[in-house]
């Protein structure tokens, strides 16, 4: 899970890196060479929520893959039924990326989409830092709406043992929160990642079975 597709020649946004060209025929033939037949594809951030290419890739195998997008708020419920019936089946908020919701109110974001995600079974999936973990968990807590972690949920080589990241994630845990083995390089670590490995198996204790593989492909900055 969590890979991407880029049209070159597709407008991003300014202030943020321009892809490659990198459509769905390349990861597909990368992933087959491991296996991998089913991909969920989730909208990059320099395409704000602009779904049009996530959309096109879902359509060209109706219900191979799933999809997760980037809301306005402002979507009908009609769009909203399409985008189900494509293979979405999650939302992302952004709180990283310069071209994310990082200047918005993320708890307003929240309550905007909370019960559109419900009605729909969707989850919604955070890209955040260590420092916002506390709000998430706090936001999910009895919403009815399970959380997914982007990126191992942020934490990263150098964090504290004692840092309180740790006690939110704790709580997003036992919440039923999932989180995504992904992205080492954006976790102040590098190749072969060995400084990770305690934060890794810490997660892992806390987290269970609702640890997921994304491979981040194709590894933009």
């Amino acid at each position: 899970c969590h890979v991407h597709v880029f049209d070159a020649a597709a407008p991003v946004a300014a202030g943020h890196y321009r892809p490659a060209h990198r459509p769905l025929a390349d990861i597909q033939a990368q992933a087959a060479t491991l296996g991998v037949q089913h991909l969920v594809l989730v909208q990059p951030s320099v395409y704000g929520h602009e779904n049009r290419l996530l959309l096109q890739a879902l359509a060209q195998q109706p219900g191979r893959h799933r999809g997760v997008v980037v809301l306005a708020g402002d979507e009908d419920d009609a769009t909203l039924q399409a985008m189900h019936a494509a293979g979405v089946r999650g939302a992302r908020l952004n709180l990283v990326s310069p071209v994310g919701e990082a200047g918005q109110d993320p708890g307003q974001r929240f309550s905007t989409l909370a019960a559109r995600l419900r009605a729909l079974g969707w989850h919604l999936q955070w890209y955040a830092a260590p420092a916002h973990l506390a709000n998430i968990a706090r936001w999910h807590a009895g919403s009815g709406v399970v959380a997914v972690l982007d990126h191992l949920g942020g934490l990263h080589a150098g964090l504290a043992d004692d840092d309180p990241a740790w006690a939110a994630a704790q709580a997003l845990a036992e919440g039923g929160a999932w989180i995504k083995l992904s992205g080492w390089y954006r976790l102040q670590s590098r190749a072969p990642y060995a400084d990770l490995l305690p934060v890794l198996r810490r997660v892992a204790a806390l987290f269970g079975p609702h640890l997921v593989w994304g491979s981040d492909w194709p590894h933009t900055f």
